[in-house]
């Protein structure tokens, strides 16, 4: 019988987002390809260190035991440049840091988003900027992860998961009010159709996958009063009062819920990052990212007119696969 995904929360997750490449990526860089391989053969013992996106993936995989072993709420699958005689190193490390990951995509140097859907993915993290640019344009839900690795914790098992609003869980149909009308007609629009549900934004199923786990976390509790919950997830947006009406009636009509809401009103994102701690945060905009990546694990999510470009993303070389 084959596995079944389809109702699994999956995540796809490039090495580059999972461990600290930061070295080999410097021999890409410098010395061509070939070098690469030939280091990543002499270093195949070599454990990488974490990542950006390792304390996130480690703690989501934990939330595992709340179902039989054979059938976990969560599935995380290596999507790598690499091919599959270097990603060995890859796939060694993931051993080593005892992460139940066991399934891999090799592509050699091939993006491999396009097996996304395939795989039911409602999420893919890479430092690769231009992958996950070209996975959000295809209509896939990427995300590149941004600032220094994080050394992951092992004081408890939470996970603390943060989200912008516009243009991350929902479209970004107020935002281009905003950007062409300003503040105020952004408020005056968003008034007039507080009743009316945004569209969805490319992070949305993945929310309704993280809210299908909390759900889960509660029928154990119901059976277990002594079991603590885990998983919280918080809103952190620069909407506020009147905007504020329409972002909970849509996540209500999504039949979707969060514990926390922080409204700023253009308040620095960072500064309440440093006292929530998510182990990641996802926001469309850099200019919000710049603040919150110093000291959490941050994501941005290229998506909608904001986010467009006409000129190549980047013009020095790719980073390593």
């Amino acid at each position: 019988m084959a596995y079944e995904l389809s109702n699994r929360l999956v995540v796809g997750i490039a090495s580059s987002a999972l461990f600290d490449l930061a070295e080999s990526d410097a021999i890409f860089r410098e010395q061509g390809e070939d070098a690469y391989r030939g280091y990543q053969e002499k270093h195949r013992d070599d454990v990488f260190r974490q990542g950006v996106a390792f304390p996130f993936i480690r703690r989501l995989l934990s939330l595992n035991d709340l179902n039989e072993t054979d059938d976990p709420l969560v599935e995380v699958i290596v999507l790598s440049r690499n091919d599959p005689e270097t990603g060995l190193r890859v796939m060694s490390s993931i051993k080593s840091h005892g992460l139940p990951i066991t399934r891999a995509i090799f592509r050699q140097g091939r993006s491999p988003y396009n097996f996304m859907p395939a795989l039911n993915m409602s999420l893919f993290l890479s430092a690769n900027e231009q992958d996950v640019r070209e996975a959000v344009s295809s209509g896939l839900p990427a995300g590149h992860v941004l600032g220094d690795p994080h050394e992951d914790d092992t004081e408890d098992d939470d996970l603390r998961i943060s989200f912008d609003f516009d243009g991350v869980l929902a479209g970004d149909e107020s935002e281009q009010v905003f950007q062409t009308g300003g503040l105020e007609e952004f408020r005056a629009h968003e008034t007039r159709n507080a009743a009316i549900p945004h569209d969805a934004g490319p992070l949305r199923e993945f929310l309704a996958g993280v809210y299908r786990i909390q759900q889960r976390e509660e029928e154990v509790r119901r059976r277990n009063p002594e079991y603590r919950i885990r998983l919280h997830v918080s809103i952190v947006t620069a909407r506020n009062a009147p905007a504020h009406e329409r972002a909970i009636t849509s996540l209500k009509r999504w039949g979707l819920r969060v514990n926390d809401a922080f409204f700023l009103g253009g308040i620095d994102k960072g500064e309440i990052m440093k006292i929530l701690k998510p182990h990641i945060f996802f926001d469309d905009q850099e200019t919000h990212l710049a603040s919150t990546s110093q000291s959490t694990p941050s994501v941005h999510v290229p998506f909608g007119k904001i986010n467009e470009v006409t000129e190549t993303v980047r013009a020095e070389p790719a980073p390593a696969p």
